[in-house]
């Protein structure tokens, strides 16, 4: 742990091709990793003085410098008091992913973290839905790790990166990011059943079979209101399933003090609600729009901890409560199909293939119900449905709102379809659009 040397490690970028927004409802997902990645380099100090440089994608270059002990309250870490603190260092709020892995550390696994230099170089490009900060935190916490000679087991450095965002920075993502990070595979799907993190075996993608994403050029933030209250609209509405099924206001508050929901309905996820109960018996008990305050006084608080329900805001209830129920479903479908044509040899996929497509477009329209949609990847999607036979489906991924469009494509037809369609794009928008694959 010699003051002198650096400590090194890198995380790659991920591509969402299904599952999406309903990672913090308990869905399936379906993930795979990109080349792009992030690296960082760490130089222990003893001084408590924290340095930052980071060369973006783009070329950019910030510099920040900060004293590690202002994150400190008491001489000891509070996620809430480091929270607000990040808050007031205002146009540096991203090393909120950086120095937020030394503070969780220095909690959950007692470091003793005197300060140190961070040298930061990502190709990860911001903004673009396709896990900038994840690969950032996850190459971080494993830098940090390095230097501290500290192990993890299964998911533990994943979940602690997910702590990170949700209470350091204070974005409210689900964990799928994180693992897909730490653990994806080139040419092979992640799937990972987000309750809170059993990680699949992974599927191979077939060598004629390509999922693409064109950057839509529209900035995307989990940390962003639209994406915070669709979220904040889905736990509302488990909690009205919740209590039709049984619950009592003070189960959920008893869950939410102990942090265990195993004795709630579907054990705290909404995508346990069967889908065909759903739609018999559950779906017409849900308010079509609520406000927050009629909320909070018929029903308590939702067992969301990385949300606040706003008392002022209306809700949209059914349509995000729906949303993670038919795309948990939808995930499913879309895996066994991919099985199967794993499984088929060289006869034709075409079938398959058209009815992957379809459970795609089918979330990128949910997407935009719930109001995650944007125009741009809107255009994007109806002009990938135009492309032919061998393009059979598009949507929207991550936290929606703009961010990538991922594409499916077979063979050299398609692959070289989509790459053309990413350059029409280009010279459409007079914008320099990034195209990713595994």
């Amino acid at each position: 742990m010699g003051s002198n040397s650096f400590h090194e490690a890198s995380a790659q970028g991920r591509l969402d091709v299904m599952g999406g927004i309903a990672d913090y409802s308990g869905s399936l997902v379906m993930q795979m990793p990109i080349s792009e990645k992030t690296s960082v380099r760490l130089k222990l100090r003893q001084d408590f003085v924290c340095t930052f440089e980071s060369i973006t994608e783009s070329g950019e270059r910030l510099l920040a410098t900060i004293d590690y002990r202002k994150f400190l309250k008491d001489e000891k870490v509070d996620y809430a008091f480091a929270h607000e603190e990040l808050k007031r260092n205002a146009g540096n709020e991203w090393i909120g992913y950086v120095i937020g892995c030394a503070l969780v550390l220095q909690k959950e696994r007692q470091i003793d973290f005197k300060g140190g230099d961070f040298f930061i170089e990502s190709n990860v490009p911001l903004g673009k839905g396709v896990s900038s900060s994840a690969s950032l935190e996850v190459a971080t916490m494993k830098a940090v790790a390095n230097a501290f000679n500290i192990t993890f087991t299964g998911t533990e450095l994943p979940l602690l990166a997910q702590r990170t965002e949700n209470f350091i920075v204070g974005a409210p993502c689900g964990l799928m990011d994180q693992l897909t990070s730490y653990f994806g595979e080139p040419r092979k799907f992640l799937s990972i059943v987000c309750q809170p993190d059993r990680v699949e075996k992974a599927i191979p993608i077939p060598d004629h079979i390509f999922f693409l994403g064109i950057d839509s050029g529209i900035r995307h933030s989990v940390g962003g209101a639209s994406y915070a209250d669709v979220r904040c609209a889905t736990f509302m509405g488990y909690t009205i399933i919740a209590q039709a099924l049984g619950a009592s206001r003070n189960d959920i508050r008893k869950a939410i003090e102990h942090k265990d929901f195993s004795d709630l309905p579907g054990k705290g996820y909404l995508c346990n609600v069967a889908l065909k109960e759903f739609k018999t018996n559950l779906s017409m008990l849900l308010p079509d729009r609520m406000l927050g305050e009629e909320f909070l006084l018929t029903y308590g608080n939702s067992i969301d901890t990385a949300t606040t329900i706003d008392s002022t805001k209306q809700y949209d209830i059914k349509t995000c409560a729906a949303h993670p129920i038919y795309e948990n479903e939808r995930v499913h479908h879309f895996r066994q199909l991919l099985i199967d044509i794993n499984q088929s040899g060289k006869m034709s996929h075409e079938g398959l293939l058209v009815k992957m497509g379809e459970l795609m477009y089918e979330a990128h329209e949910s997407y935009t119900c719930c109001g995650l949609g944007s125009d741009r990847t809107d255009d994007i999607v109806r002009l990938a449905r135009g492309l032919g036979s061998s393009v059979y489906g598009a949507k929207i991924t991550g936290g929606g709102s703009g961010g990538t469009v991922c594409i499916l494509a077979e063979g050299e037809e398609g692959r070289k379809s989509v790459h053309n369609l990413h350059q029409e794009l280009c010279n459409k928008y007079s914008s320099r659009l990034r195209l990713f694959q595994s």
